[in-house]
């Protein structure tokens, strides 16, 4: 099996991360707080409150956690593409796209790293929801010190098990979109350079960003209810469960609601993506 593509998904998983990671804070704050009018507001608060610190909060803990999930995500996809076509990369550029084997394979890896995912996302979300200063005179602390003194802390209120808490919904929400992500990334290449053996730094950066606004534009509902799953229970279960938490949100603040944060996640995931997969091509030239 194929090592290359974990170790180049792993580092261009570290790039996309660290460019996206601010964007992602004021997402996920809008989709589980309603304190903010909009999302200047949040920047606004955000930085009056916690300075531009504020807006990594939770990257530390993503940098090693979530790239190494993003190092599965790629080494799943080629490797599942590679047992269903029985083909090598080299070999399927050269051949007609089948479209089929795309989604199935994107929709396999983006189940595996659906669960490798969940206890990391659940830290960085709620490390992010902490809108409270490191220090400041009169202000209670923080409750989570940092991402281990998080971990242990859910462990012991909520037991093993609330480390996985909205695991279905982010396993809804990247089964089917990750097939779709790929799928895009891959027939846009293509496309882009149906009279060339190999795609372009241009044709990398222009389809990896259409690919993330288009997975990402289906994925905000359900990203709405993983983000509020996994934020239920740090005083009251509020939620009985997904399916629950699907009707309370639709009632309590309508449809719209499942597209809160869409704005910002089609604004971060052009770049994001753009540079993930650019990163990840020529880091895969360079290893092969």
């Amino acid at each position: 099996m194929p090592v290359e593509e974990f170790v180049a998904g792993w580092i261009s998983g570290i790039a996309g991360l660290m460019l996206g990671h601010p964007i992602d804070t004021v997402k996920v704050r809008l989709q589980t707080q309603n304190t903010y009018r909009g999302i200047m507001d949040c920047v606004i608060k955000t930085y009056r409150r916690e300075s531009v610190l504020g807006f990594f909060k939770g990257m530390s803990f993503p940098i090693g956690s979530v790239a190494m999930v993003n190092s599965v995500l790629f080494g799943t996809y080629s490797n599942s593409l590679l047992l269903l076509s029985s083909t090598s990369p080299q070999e399927r550029k050269a051949q007609p796209l089948n479209y089929g084997y795309v989604f199935v394979a994107g929709s396999i890896a983006g189940f595996v790293q659906a669960y490798c995912l969940a206890p990391f996302d659940l830290i960085k979300v709620r490390l992010q929801n902490q809108t409270e200063p490191r220090t400041r005179p009169g202000v209670a602390p923080p409750q989570y010190r940092g991402p281990l003194h998080c971990a242990r802390s859910i462990i012991q209120e909520e037991g093993p098990r609330g480390l996985f808490r909205g695991a279905w919904a982010l396993v809804l929400r990247d089964t089917p979109t990750l097939g779709l992500y790929f799928l895009t990334y891959e027939g846009l290449s293509r496309w882009l350079t149906s009279d060339s053996k190999e795609p372009g730094s241009a044709t990398m950066l222009v389809a990896g960003g259409f690919a993330g606004i288009m997975s990402w534009t289906i994925a905000t509902p359900m990203d709405v209810v993983k983000s509020r799953m996994q934020m239920d229970g740090l005083k009251r279960r509020k939620y009985r469960g997904l399916l629950d938490c699907v009707i309370s949100s639709a009632r309590q603040e309508g449809p719209g609601v499942f597209f809160r944060g869409l704005t910002l996640n089609s604004a971060r995931a052009f770049p994001v993506n753009a540079v993930t997969f650019f990163s990840y091509e020529h880091l895969l030239r360079f290893l092969s």
